[in-house]
Parts: structure tokens; sequence; C-alpha cells
């Protein structure tokens, strides 16, 4: 039984972001990647160079999560650790040479989500809805620890 609420902004957006995310699962099997995995690294690659700390908050998750996906995108050798020069503790994230080849691979993915998904729009109705999402992310605030301040978008953009 649907409610008043199910059609709401907030429930639209979560369902179609839960979707897209089942979705990306589905074409991931037989990846060696996880989605948590590609979406790191889709991070890394918009952040290079950004500290551990900093790509945690970005992602929203616990630094120690962060670190185990670290760890397992390091042993595939996407993703490499490098110290930061300004504090001895920390460490900054960058791609390795192997990167761009499984980047590549998770684009295919998300262009086929993001097909499917908007299938029956016509151009004018997408780009409507890419800059009304665009200026609401925006109106919400920007968090972000690149130097352009150029707000992450997530897997299936």
């Amino acid at each position: 039984m649907q409610t008043e609420h199910d059609n709401s902004l907030g429930f639209l957006l979560a369902d179609v972001s839960r979707l897209m995310r089942a979705a990306f699962n589905e074409h991931l099997q037989g990846s060696s990647l996880t989605l948590a995995q590609a979406r790191a690294l889709i991070y890394v690659s918009r952040h290079e160079g950004c500290r551990q700390v900093e790509l945690a908050a970005l992602l929203e998750i616990q630094p120690i999560t962060l670190a185990r996906l670290l760890d397992q995108l390091a042993e595939q050798d996407l993703v490499e650790r490098r110290p930061d020069p300004a504090d001895r503790r920390a460490y900054r994230l960058f791609l390795t040479p192997a990167a761009p080849l499984q980047l590549r691979a998770i684009k295919q993915v998300t262009d086929l989500i993001c097909a499917d998904a908007l299938r029956d729009l016509d151009e004018q109705q997408i780009n409507t809805l890419m800059q009304a999402l665009n200026k609401m992310r925006n109106n919400l605030g920007i968090s972000d620890c690149s130097p352009d301040n150029t707000a992450p978008v997530a897997v299936g953009s």
C-alpha cells in the first residue's frame, strides 16, 4: 500500500539511489571490485592526493572502514598511499597506472545504468533533471577536500 510519503522527494531520491546501487551490484558480479571499493576508487580519482581522513568524510564512512577498502584496493594495485609531507602520521592517496582500466570499466557500467534509468526521458527532461539535482546539491551545501570545491557525484553519475 502506497502512502503520500512514498512519492515525497526524499523517498523518491532514496529509492532511485537504492535501485541504481542494486543494478550496479548486479553488473559487478564476477568483478574483482565491490561497490564500496568502486566508490572509493572513483573518489580517489576525483580527489587524488586527498588525505585518508578527508576521503572517509567524503564517502561518509568511518576511517577504519576506509582503511580496509584502501588495503583491498592497494592489494589489487589500484591505489597507493604516500606519506603526507606536512604530517608524518597521515597518508595521501593516489591512483596507480592500473587504475584507469578499472575506472573505464566502472564508467561503462554506470553509463549502462544511467541509460536504463533515463530511458523514457527526452533530452530536455534529462537536462532539467540534472540542473535541478545540481541546484539541490548546491543549496544543501558542498563539502569536499578538492581545491576547486566541486562536490563529488555518487556512483551512477
